[in-house]
Formats: structure tokens, C-alpha cells, sequence
């Protein structure tokens, strides 16, 4: 079992308030030897600090976490929890709630009922008998209490840090996060292990580059995972390369539906594929957050364990941001874009006369199952108000159990999945405990919820060209097409009624659908306009808001992996850049799409979800 071994070190004094020279423990709970019941969730970490540990029971408390930490010296410390009150911002009542164990004593502090922000509760005074000591977290709800640190110590005017430098500078000298990442070198490094982030990694590696496939979850898929649970999407083996996609027909899971059992959704067939390749290594629950540039290039990116905190560096020439936040390209100072730009921007007919800030939210969905007997779920006093009226008699949240429209999906990203979450319980409660036609739910069992939101929109890094909606309806083809997208231009706006009934809060979305033709992304809508070594696939490539309806479902994000992997292995061959690929190589890369990089000898499963693509006979422009 792994031991946290934290030596009497000396520090710094800052201006938080930490004194010099003292005794001192921090434990990052994301570090645990034994996680229990309890869940890893780093989706706000650059905005907190750091990954926590989240209770996510769905309404029953869960196993607790434990740990090892060896104290420099015995005797009376302070201690201090670092957690938040989530849902204070809705409710005087807290929902997750939990306490501190001492090797199996229970500190009578409860923590998680506090501060409606990330900040360090007192735990009062601690005597610690033994160095060797086991720390745990006792859930007391299931309702998502959250715990990122605990902090231990000697001195009388000693009290952490809040703020993330001071944080960072803390876990540097406590637990040696602030030393040199070990570097790696490779051809190519994909960011972001969902389905185009994947497909790209796989692409390249069967052409023969050597590549490194970060992922910042302990699965593979991203929203197509069994964490989120959004089926694939989209056609695929259309022209004019119809070979595209095989590789995403070879990985894809054969079950459809959105909020289903968790083996419809395959995460082990994807991550068999990706272990098969000799030339692609793996690093999962690594969060890549710092890059370095030179000349508008990316040199490196350095990644961070979620678990230990080590820091990896990985070098190359080529690089792709596959995160959906463009998260690389951002770190790098690409060009992006957010929100919705106004119609006098690319002259497209369905823009907002003005721009704003609407973007399509993250769905944060559920479903029940019948137990075959009567099912007693808590009837909880700190939700939302609730009545017949609000309540949705359902036993599933779908695709359009969605949240956030027009908030930041970046730094407000803990709220709008906290959001989701309470709206979830409210109405579960009341339907199972409250809801006129109760009965009717009685044998039934809220099965999943999930806790990883499902993104559909953040930041589109710029790259040289913008596609719009203009080139879609219009078959305006280009000549550097590639994968083609074929769903329609599929945007979502919160439901009105909702809208009204919860204050501005809405949490239900529709979807407004206009049918294209299938069209052929053009690569130049693949790469950083301005990072000149970056390149991208999903849903943060170079699309206005309205041609991104289209583009970003995972089938066509996965051709664009496909797609953008055969470009690093050009790129690689002649020692370029990704725009060279288009300016003095394309014909390589098309010879690479007619032949695609997947199994043809599998039978084709990706039947389903293929959406209403006008087939017939098209107008080319």
C-alpha cells in the first residue's frame, strides 16, 4: 500500500498567512490509496486548484476513502479540511455532508454544510499518538459532498492558503509537486482521449509516427464514455472517402441510446484498441494544463497525474487539441472564438442579429430502473421548490436534460453540473415522495446520474478557414475537403416554459434542426491558424456557432481524428507543418483518406443515430 510520507519541512513565509518555519501535513485526497465509494472529478480544476474527491451516492451514502500518512512527530495538530457547501447557492440546507476519520475515529466536525466557495474548515485540534496513521472520509448523505485537502499542523498561527498560487506553492513544498516533469519525446501528441482525440492517436500510430495519447479521465470515449453517456452520432463511409470511418465503425460501440447500462457503451473495446497499437503510449487520468511555445510553436505540453500529482513533459513536433475546450490551443495563444456570432459576421441566415454569449449547455443525465419492489428514496428538504406543476414523471433525463445555455463552460463549469445534479434530485424526491401519482414510481431506483457533464460547446480555435453555414446549405465545396460531416445543423436552445418556470435557470433544452447534405470539412478548418505546429478534431475546430450544429457529433469527430492522424503522419514523413500538408502535400493526405487506417474486414454497426441527412440526388456548387 502506497504510504504519503510528508517530512518536517521548513517554508516560506506568504502573505496568507503561513508561518515560517512548522510542523505540517497536506494530504490531496485525490491521492488516496482507497477511494472507496468515492470519485476522482477534476472537470473544475483549473478554476479550484486542484482535483477532489466527490460522494456521488445519488441519495446513499458511500464507502469511505482511506489513506496512510506518516507524521514528522507526535502530538496535538490542527486540522483543516479544504471542501464547500455546493448546493448553499440554491438552499440553507446542506445536501453532501461528511467527517474526517483518525485511524477509525470519527472527528465530530461535519464538513460540506460551511462555505458556499472552496475554502479551508477548521477541524479544531487533533492529537496524533502513532506516526503512521490512517486518514479516511466518512460520507454521511451520497448527495456529492466534495473533499480536496486535508492540512495538519504544529503551528498556532498557521493557516493554508485558499487562493491557487499559494495552493500551488503549498503542494510544491509539502508534497514535491513543484519539482522538474520527467520529459518525454514523440512524434505527435493527442490531447483528449474522446472519440476524435482517440481516433487521431490510433490513425497516426498505424501510419508509423510515434504518439502519446493524453486523456484526463480513467476512460476512454469522452461523452460517448460510460461516465457521460451519450451515444454516437452521424454518418460515416461517405464520399468522397468513403474508406473514413472505418476506424470509428471498428472502435464505436453496436448499442445505441443516451443514458443507458454501462456496458452499451464499450469503454474497454476502446481502450483495447488503443493498447493494441506498438507505436501509441497512453496516459490516462493525466490533466494536461501548462504548455510552452516558441515562435508560435508549441514545444511542449506538461500534463499533470491526477493521482500523485506528478508532472509529465511531453515533446514534439506536432501536436493536436482534441479536448473540446481547446484547452492546448488556448494555453498556447491560438485565435478562438465563443458564443454566437452575429449574422453580419459570416452573413449567415440563422446568426443572432447581434452576438451574445448563448452556447449549447451540458447534459447532465439519468435514468431508473425498476427493482421489482418498493424503492424509499430520501425526501430531501435542501432542493429546488418543487410541485406537480415542475415535476417531470419520467425515468430517464436525455439529451435534453441540459444546463448552462449562455454560461461560461469553462470557469463555470462545477456550477452548471451542480446545477444539473440538484434539478435531477429535486424532482426525484418529489416524484417518489410527493407526486400525485407517486404510485407509479414506487419499485423504481434512480440507477445512474452523471456526475461527468456531457459539453457540447466551449471555445473553436481559428484556424485558416471558417466554416459556415453559408458552404453547408449551400454545397459550397472546397478543395481540401475531408471527413464529411452529415448531421443536421442541430443547435439547442433552453425550452421557454422551463426557462420561465425556474427563474432564468432552464434546465430542459429543444433542438432546432436544418438538413444539409453531407459536407467535406475542409482541413484547413483542422489547424491553428496562428500555432503553427497545432492541429484539431472535434468540436473545437474552426467552425462559426451555427456550422458547429453539425460537426460536433462524435461520428464525424471521430473521421476527423482519423483524418488529422494521417495528416501528422505526412507532416512527420516530410518534417512539416501542418499547414505544408495543405499547401504542398495534400495529395498525399487524399491518397491516405482513400485508403483509410481501419479494419474493412469487421461488419459495419454503426447503423444507428445516423440522423436525417439528405441522401438524394445533391446540387453542387
Amino acid at each position: 500500500m502506497k504510504t504519503l510520507v510528508i517530512a518536517l519541512i521548513a517554508l516560506l513565509c506568504y502573505t496568507t498567512g503561513i508561518s515560517q518555519n512548522r510542523n505540517a501535513v497536506l494530504i490531496e485526497t485525490e491521492s488516496f490509496d482507497k477511494k472507496g465509494g468515492w470519485f476522482i472529478d477534476q472537470q473544475s480544476m483549473d478554476v479550484m486548484g486542484s482535483p477532489y474527491l466527490l460522494a456521488h451516492g445519488m441519495g446513499k451514502p458511500v464507502a469511505d476513502a482511506s489513506t496512510k500518512v506518516t507524521f514528522p512527530e507526535q502530538g496535538t495538530y490542527k486540522m483543516f479540511v479544504r471542501t464547500r457547501n455546493w448546493n448553499a447557492q440554491w438552499s440553507d440546507k446542506p445536501a453532501g455532508q461528511f467527517q474526517v476519520g483518525i485511524n477509525g475515529v470519527l472527528n465530530p466536525k461535519t464538513f460540506g454544510i460551511q462555505d458556499r466557495n472552496w475554502n479551508w474548515v477548521s477541524g479544531g485540534k487533533v492529537k496524533i499518538d502513532d506516526l503512521n496513521v490512517e486518514i479516511s472520509l466518512h460520507d454521511l448523505t451520497g448527495f456529492d459532498g466534495r473533499c480536496d485537502a486535508i492540512y495538519f499542523t504544529q503551528e498556532k498561527n498557521d493557516v493554508p492558503p485558499n487562493n491557487i498560487e499559494g495552493l500551488e506553492m503549498l503542494r510544491g513544498e509539502l508534497l514535491g509537486w513543484s519539482k522538474e516533469p520527467k520529459e518525454s519525446d514523440f512524434d505527435f501528441v493527442v490531447i483528449g482521449g474522446g472519440m476524435a482525440g482517440t481516433c487521431a492517436a490510433i490513425s497516426a500510430a498505424r501510419l508509423g509516427v510515434k504518439v502519446a495519447l493524453i486523456q484526463d479521465r480513467p476512460v476512454l470515449g469522452g461523452n460517448n464514455s460510460s461516465e457521460v453517456r451519450v451515444h454516437l452520432a452521424g454518418r460515416i463511409n461517405l464520399e468522397p472517402y468513403p474508406a473514413i470511418g472505418n476506424l470509428v465503425n471498428e472502435i464505436g460501440p453496436e448499442k445505441g441510446g443516451n443514458a443507458h447500462p454501462k456496458g452499451h457503451y464499450e469503454d474497454d473495446k476502446k481502450l483495447k484498441a488503443v493498447l493494441a497499437e506498438p507505436n501509441l503510449t497512453l496516459f490516462l487520468n493525466h490533466h494536461a494544463n501548462q504548455v510552452e511555445t516558441k515562435e508560435n510553436r508549441i514545444v511542449k505540453v506538461i500534463a499533470q497525474n491526477l493521482e500523485t500529482g506528478e508532472k509529465l513533459a511531453f515533446n514534439a513536433p506536432l501536436f493536436a487539441d482534441c479536448t473540446g475546450d481547446g484547452t492546448i490551443g488556448y494555453l498556447a495563444g491560438a485565435e478562438y472564438m465563443t458564443g454566437r456570432e452575429s449574422r453580419s459576421k459570416f452573413n449567415e441566415p440563422t446568426a443572432p442579429e447581434e452576438a451574445d454569449n448563448l452556447t449549447m449547455g451540458i447534459s447532465v443525465q439519468w435514468f431508473s430502473e425498476d427493482a421489482g419492489m418498493p424503492v424509499d428514496y430520501p425526501d430531501i428538504e435542501w432542493g429546488l421548490p418543487w410541485s406537480e406543476e415542475k415535476a417531470f414523471a419520467i425515468t430517464r433525463g436525455d439529451w435534453n436534460w441540459e444546463t448552462g445555455m449562455g454560461k461560461d463552460m469553462i470557469k463555470e463549469t462545477e456550477f452548471i453540473r451542480d446545477y444539473g445534479l440538484i434539478v435531477a434530485y429535486s424532482n426525484w424526491s418529489y416524484l417518489k415522495n410527493h407526486y400525485s401519482n407517486k404510485e407509479k414510481f414506487r419499485n423504481e431506483k434512480l440507477k445512474w446520474l452523471a456526475y461527468v457533464g456531457g459539453k457540447r460547446e466551449s471555445r473553436r480555435l481559428v484556424g485558416d478557414y471558417i466554416l459556415t453555414e453559408n458552404e453547408l446549405r449551400n454545397q459550397e465545396l472546397l478543395p481540401d475537403g475531408t471527413a464529411p460531416t452529415s448531421w443536421t445543423i442541430d443547435l439547442h436552445y433552453p425550452d421557454e416554459e422551463n426557462l420561465e418556470k425556474f427563474e432564468g435557470e432552464a434546465f430542459r433544452s429543444i433542438a432546432k434542426h436544418i438538413k444539409i447534405y453531407p459536407y467535406p470539412i475542409p482541413f484547413r478548418c483542422l489547424y491553428s491558424k496562428n500555432i503553427k505546429n497545432l492541429m484539431m478534431a472535434g468540436r473545437d475546430i474552426s467552425v462559426s456557432h451555427i456550422a458547429l450544429g453539425t460537426v460536433r457529433v462524435m461520428r464525424t469527430g471521430g473521421m476527423m481524428g482519423e483524418v488529422v492522424g494521417m495528416a501528422a503522419s505526412v507532416a512527420t514523413d516530410h518534417k512539416a507543418e501542418p499547414r505544408d500538408v495543405y499547401q504542398n502535400y495534400f495529395s498525399e493526405l487524399e491518397k491516405l483518406m482513400q485508403k483509410g487506417v481501419g479494419d474493412t474486414s469487421l461488419p459495419f454497426i454503426q447503423n444507428y443515430n445516423e440522423g436525417g441527412t439528405l441522401m438524394e440526388t445533391q446540387k453542387v456548387k
